[in-house]
């Protein structure tokens, strides 16, 4: 490979694709990016399907933020179309509104609390033993009991990760709020919204800079690392460093998409959460509900977790943290190597913190 960029990007994902965006547009530098998939954007990836249909290839990928500076810097690239998420769980036949708020607990419960009510009673119930959670499930089990608990939390945790929930970091389910008001909404982000006409137009705009070259189909080599000064890493991070220390465990997904023409929606929103371990998915989604598309068909993706293939999830337990901090020590010792999006730095982190980081990262890399 004899032509020389300033910069090798390593995936066209969210991350890869600020940067590449970034380093073209403000430091004028000539930037590649390469790609193992077929297409840009990463997990992000939407497409329309053959019912006319613009479905999230690898799972609903639900933007939202309290971060004006990203906010404003996605929206030179594209327009939004404005909705709060909502999601619902299924257990047995019923449906339950999710997070767990005052309407859950009225819904599970039968009867009506008030929030002053619904405080108590959570007071009441929760595992006051549990002052410094260990697990995911003592995380869970020291706000709402073991009732709620075995209901909603504990079947989903353990088919979606594979594993007991006491195996998993209490961070796990730490992320999943407990309210005792009537918010319905999935987040509570200012802004929640989707790209007007779809995440993969939107990183097509990102890279459109003719300083910005991407092969697709293309794995990493030391040909590549040869053809520029700088590399910026999205991949996994055990990847690049060729396992020397063992795999780190990433969770994956099968998606199954189903059409149905002549429906304007099959779904009464856009998620499903499937709570009962005998089933072996963890949940539906009709995105036609959240990208305001207009369509006379709609199409259901329902989700199966796995433990290889496509790595979509770092697993956070004991053993996966101390060996990523092995390898997060060892790449302090790269020179001229950035690692940046959640594979490379093992966090589940939102699409708002990835852009967080990369345009932070762009700083720190301008400055220097």
């Amino acid at each position: 490979m004899s032509e020389k960029y300033d910069y090798l990007i390593v995936g066209a994902g969210l991350a890869g694709c600020v940067m590449a965006e970034r380093l073209a547009s403000q430091a004028d530098k000539k930037v590649l990016i390469i790609d193992k998939r077929p297409h840009i954007g990463g997990n992000c990836y939407d497409r329309i399907d053959e019912a006319g249909v613009l479905i999230h290839q690898y799972g609903p990928h639900y933007f939202r933020t309290d971060d004006q500076e990203v906010f404003d810097y996605l929206s030179n690239f594209t327009e939004w179309h404005y909705h709060d998420y909502k999601v619902k769980v299924k257990i047995k036949d019923k449906l339950y509104t999710f997070p767990i708020n005052l309407n859950t607990l009225r819904e599970f419960y039968g009867r009506e609390f008030t929030e002053e009510e619904a405080k108590a009673f959570l007071e009441e119930v929760r595992d006051k033993s549990i002052a410094n959670p260990r697990n995911a499930e003592e995380q869970v089990v020291s706000q709402i009991g073991w009732e709620l608990y075995e209901a909603f939390f504990k079947g989903y945790t353990e088919k979606q990760w594979g594993m007991k929930a006491t195996e998993l970091d209490a961070s796990v389910t730490a992320r999943i709020p407990i309210r005792t008001n009537t918010d319905n909404r999935y987040v509570l982000a200012r802004i929640q919204a989707m790209p007007k006409d779809g995440y993969t137009k939107m990183f097509d705009r990102m890279i459109k800079d003719p300083r910005i070259y991407v092969k697709f189909n293309t794995n990493y080599s030391e040909q590549h690392r040869e053809s520029a000064m700088t590399i910026i890493w999205t991949g996994c991070i055990d990847e690049y460093f060729k396992y020397r220390f063992g795999k780190l465990m990433y969770r994956s997904l099968d998606f199954k998409f189903k059409s149905f023409y002549g429906n304007d929606y099959k779904q009464e929103l856009e998620q499903i959460n499937y709570c009962d371990k005998a089933i072996a998915f963890t949940r539906t989604v009709e995105i036609k509900h959240v990208t305001g598309q207009q369509n006379p068909n709609t199409t259901i993706s329902t989700e199966y977790p796995k433990a290889f293939g496509e790595p979509y999830y770092p697993v956070l337990n004991k053993r996966n943290i101390d060996l990523y901090n092995r390898y997060l020590m060892e790449s302090l010792n790269e020179t001229s190597v950035y690692f940046i999006g959640r594979l490379a730095q093992y966090k589940y982190l939102n699409m708002d913190e990835v852009v967080k980081s990369a345009l932070s990262l762009y700083k720190e890399i301008a400055n220097n």
